[in-house]
């Protein structure tokens, strides 16, 4: 991914400042999050244990829910990272259908540990939206395609394994969290690989002349 130009002047120094300030912010809610949980953060507290102004916190996220997308932002951005350049299966070099596998290990494990995070960034008066699956799509539609599956339409079979993905997860956001999360987990990423697998399973032959032998 390609960082924008920065230009010189004055300018430069505000958006280093900028981008400063807004590392600072996220490292800090990190912090707030794992000692005391989503439910503990504000706007107010966020300023005041970054050290920064009431308005740059302000400016910067515009509401507490806008903290919560700048964070779950932020984490897509590393997740990316690791899917195009990371090590493999996730990354590059592993065969398709293990990178399929562990994708969707990866991102059901990445999407359900930020599920308090995700309702904190929903605004209340909005409906729970279907959520940004552009990744997964593009994704999933490259891989099956290097799997070189014998289907009518990897187009609209990358849409289905998306929403096979992504869907059950937008489930989680209506409901409070739950304390067996880690076992949801490991069945979500079980299920996947199961439906991955034989999705990608080489078709038997035909056992030609089968019912003669049989008789």
């Amino acid at each position: 991914m390609q960082r924008p130009v920065v230009k010189l002047g004055g300018e430069r120094a505000e958006r280093a400042d900028a981008a400063r300030n807004r590392q600072l912010l996220l490292n800090t809610v990190r912090e707030m999050i794992a000692e005391a949980g989503v439910e503990q953060v504000t706007m107010d507290g966020l300023a005041e244990r970054a050290g920064l102004g009431k308005g740059t916190v302000f400016r910067r996220f515009r509401s507490r829910a806008g903290i919560f997308h700048a964070l779950l932002d932020d984490d897509e951005r590393a997740f990316q990272e690791r899917v195009l350049s990371g090590p493999p299966p996730l990354g590059p070099g592993a065969a398709p259908v293990a990178r399929l596998v562990a994708y969707g290990r990866a991102r059901i494990r990445f999407l359900l540990e930020r599920h308090a995070v995700a309702r904190a960034a929903l605004d209340r008066n909005q409906p729970i939206p279907a959520g940004e699956s552009t990744l997964s799509q593009i994704h999933l539609r490259v891989l099956l395609g290097q799997a070189g599956l014998d289907v009518p339409d990897v187009d609209s079979l990358a849409v289905q394994l998306t929403g096979a993905l992504e869907g059950p997860i937008l489930l989680y956001l209506s409901v409070p969290p739950r304390t067996d999360d880690a076992r949801h987990i490991a069945r979500l990423a079980d299920s996947w690989q199961l439906l991955i697998e034989r999705l990608c399973r080489p078709a038997a032959p035909e056992r030609k002349g089968q019912a003669g032998q049989e008789g």
